[in-house]
């Protein structure tokens, strides 16, 4: 395997600190613009969020993309136009594909604890969707020293997983130090690509034996294929909570 790695570096993302919301961008969002940072095929937005007690982003609109929230700790309340409400915690994973559109709000209602998570969002394949909704837990225990699967095409998902629209596949892991974990590359075309995403929890994360992830890192892995294998070691004090993004 061939692979070429890229870091991201935590302190490269746009960031911004709205007193009620703590954010990193590591593609173009709102009002951080970089034109080499736009995302990475499919992958458009992977923003790393804590939101205060008792605040959050209140009703607005979505359209045309596939949006999820990975939960790291906290709880976030979700309410839609669908008429979906539903308190979230650590190990949720709550999809929405907007489709024609929808609105939505996303809030901390716990009047002491923030909520910390990713927001990530992913263009379809198709337009003009019908709009769909679903919630998936994702044990502590399932994720620790393994690599779970959490999001698969539409196509060929289970019910273990939540369906996408596009070739798209999502991991996540709780890797303790000293653990090793393999992620065997998807898909059926000839090149893929991946992005690691390490989450601001600590915990160090070691790809390939060769390059070093430090908490809130990230790292484009392009030149790979259907069938390599990318090896995961945590190398550092403390547990390393990771996503996968494996697409076409």
């Amino acid at each position: 395997m061939s692979a070429q790695l890229v870091v991201r570096k935590s302190e490269d993302r746009g960031y911004a600190n709205h007193g009620w919301l703590d954010t990193h961008h590591t593609f173009s969002f709102a009002s951080y613009y970089d034109y080499d940072f736009q995302g990475f095929g499919s992958l458009k937005v992977i923003n790393e969020d804590i939101v205060q007690p008792a605040t959050g982003f209140g009703a607005h609109p979505h359209r045309e993309f596939e949006i999820f929230s990975y939960i790291i700790s906290g709880e976030l309340q979700h309410k839609d136009s669908m008429g979906n409400v539903e308190i979230l915690k650590a190990g949720d994973v709550q999809f929405t594909s907007a489709g024609t559109g929808i609105t939505h709000s996303e809030y901390n209602i716990h009047p002491t604890l923030p909520v910390h998570f990713l927001q990530i969002w992913v263009k379809p394949d198709n337009s003009k969707l019908k709009p769909r909704y679903q919630t998936m837990n994702f044990s502590k225990s399932s994720k620790t020293n393994n690599l779970i699967h959490i999001i698969s095409p539409v196509e060929d998902h289970d019910n273990s997983t939540i369906g996408i629209n596009t070739d798209f596949h999502m991991y996540a892991s709780l890797l303790e130090p000293g653990h090793k974990v393999i992620h065997t590359v998807q898909g059926t075309k000839k090149s893929r690509k991946v992005y690691i995403h390490l989450a601001s929890t600590g915990g160090e994360l070691s790809i390939n034996e060769t390059t070093i992830l430090k908490q809130g890192d990230g790292v484009f892995v392009t030149e790979v294929k259907q069938g390599d294998e990318i090896v995961f070691e945590s190398v550092g004090d403390k547990i390393a909570e990771f996503v996968v993004f494996d697409l076409a």
